[in-house]
């Protein structure tokens, strides 16, 4: 069995939307894209080297995989990101399957849900969602999140697509690790933990 990770930067509202740069999604007139890219800085990197240096594939909605593959394979070969990125298998949620330039790229179309179920029921590596946010949505409302690790920034934006849209199972989740940048930015992992917890039930 393997387990799905989302891997999310998110506003302290919740807004997911184009934190790495202006263009990264418009989409209904989004104008605040790269607010996370301020807060960069050394503890952030080492963060994202822990991940990278583990083994994972990664599970990308389609609008995510095209940002990705328009940049990580152009980066230069010691840039640790863009080899953990290349050497992995990229499943993609797409309906033009067949235009997948990225080495290592897969679709995924048709019955999606059930598809990746399958995935992963079978055996390999962990696989890692980032961004893709209506794909997370979808994974969410199915119940296929082992964890989220949330990088949340110290910013209130006020609009965009949120890590959670309303609609989502309500359900609880458990704090499993906490850690802080200097900058502000608070890394939290946590797992899902059964049914929300009612005051007087």
């Amino acid at each position: 069995m393997r387990k799905i990770i989302a891997i999310t930067h998110v506003t302290v509202d919740g807004v997911m939307q184009a934190p790495g740069g202006p263009d990264e999604d418009r989409s209904n007139g989004f104008t605040h894209g790269g607010w996370s890219m301020p807060f960069a800085d050394e503890a952030s990197g080492k963060a994202i080297g822990r991940i990278m240096a583990g083994r994972f594939d990664l599970l990308l909605g389609r609008r995510t995989y095209d940002i990705f593959a328009g940049y990580w394979p152009h980066q230069p070969a010691g840039n640790p990101i863009a080899k953990a990125f290349n050497k992995a298998t990229k499943y993609v949620v797409t309906h033009r399957p067949g235009q997948l330039s990225w080495e290592h790229s897969q679709g995924i179309s048709g019955e999606v849900i059930e598809e990746i179920r399958r995935l992963k029921s079978g055996d390999g590596p962990e696989l890692h969602t980032w961004g893709s946010s209506v794909l997370l949505q979808a994974l969410t409302a199915a119940e296929l999140v082992d964890e989220y690790r949330l990088w949340v920034y110290p910013v209130v934006l006020g609009e965009g697509k949120r890590l959670f849209e309303n609609g989502v199972p309500a359900k609880g989740l458990s704090l499993v690790e906490t850690a802080s940048t200097p900058k502000g930015v608070i890394f939290n992992t946590y797992r899902p933990a059964g049914e929300v917890k009612i005051a007087g039930r």
